[in-house]
């Protein structure tokens, strides 16, 4: 596989203009690689009859809120308590629970950001929220607080993490949109340990193969390296997004990790792609995102016009000349 670097000084790479990217349209740059950009993203096809409640693999997948579910054993990784359970379908979840901090609940912003980016055509795994369920254990069946449910689908199979600075994709418009979107979302633990490649099995016995961003839930909070503050409408509307155009490249107001990947690589034409996407994404889609993760009315209100004045802020930047923009191939 030819793999693309960012800020690693090891493999060289050629570089080129990029092209001016016309609002009409949302098209993606070719990868030279033998994985191909459908992995990361593939453009949706009309974008406004996407279900951001129930997400792309519908409401049939979803956990039965009214279910017992049998505990199987402790999550593992992770900064918050989880759990493994099986429902009586004999289906095995992922629940990540309530911090036993103050740093915000992850469950409610991982869903709602899954939904979003599965909706703009990035892939992801089925996710949905439950704010409790019974479950049973050896010391009985009780209401245990919920969180998120990741399904453990046995025709996704992880081959292990991907990195964001050496991958098939740096430099294509997807990629950098990638980047751009999460920011919109002020997501700071840009970690590669909650990036994966999955081996997906369809129908016919074909085979696909996605990388997928995971645990979403470290966003709409404030942007910092020690002990931000997620899931915080107040401190999210404070945030700023982006800062102004330097040598032809886009600053943000960004202070968490890995900040390489966005000094000096995200072009103004990045910020009208991926501004695009999140644009065409109606009222009641951007409710139901939220409503998708349990929000109630008047939260989901503040974060989304937060979210709107990001967009907003990423189109005006966007018609700054693309002086000193370069592709890496």
């Amino acid at each position: 596989m030819q793999v693309r670097t960012l800020g690693l000084g090891i493999v060289p790479v050629i570089l080129a203009a990029y092209l001016p990217l016309s609002t009409s349209a949302v098209q993606p740059q070719a990868v030279a690689s033998d994985a191909p950009l459908s992995a990361l993203w593939v453009q949706p096809h009309d974008l406004r009859a996407q279900d951001l409640f129930n997400g792309p693999w519908g409401a049939a997948r979803a956990p039965d809120p009214d279910a017992v579910y049998t505990y199987l054993r402790p999550k593992k990784g992770g900064t918050n308590p989880g759990l493994v359970v099986q429902d009586p379908a004999g289906r095995e979840w992922h629940v990540k629970q309530p911090p036993n901090n103050n740093n915000g609940e992850e469950g409610p912003v991982e869903v709602t950001v899954s939904r979003v980016l599965s909706a703009v055509g990035y892939h992801q795994p089925p996710v949905y929220f439950l704010r409790s369920f019974m479950m049973r254990d050896a010391k009985g069946t009780r209401r245990v607080p919920g969180g998120r449910f990741r399904l453990h689908d046995s025709k996704m199979h992880s081959r292990g993490k991907w990195f964001w600075q050496q991958n098939p994709f740096i430099g294509t418009r997807p990629f950098q949109g990638l980047l751009v979107i999460l920011l919109a979302f002020n997501s700071f633990d840009l970690k590669s340990s909650n990036n994966s490649v999955y081996d997906v099995r369809l129908s016919g016995n074909r085979t696909e193969q996605w990388y997928v961003v995971r645990d979403l839930g470290a966003a709409l909070g404030e942007s910092a390296r020690l002990s931000p503050s997620r899931n915080d409408p107040e401190r999210f509307e404070r945030q700023t997004f982006i800062t102004g155009i330097r040598d032809g490249f886009v600053t943000f107001s960004y202070h968490g990790w890995h900040p390489e990947l966005f000094r000096g690589r995200i072009v103004p034409a990045d910020l009208e792609w991926a501004a695009t996407l999140l644009s065409g994404l109606s009222d009641r889609q951007w409710d139901d995102a939220f409503r998708a993760g349990g929000y109630t009315p008047a939260v989901a209100d503040r974060f989304i016009r937060k979210l709107h004045a990001n967009i907003a802020r990423a189109q005006q930047f966007s018609n700054a000349p693309p002086t000193g923009a370069v592709e890496r191939r």
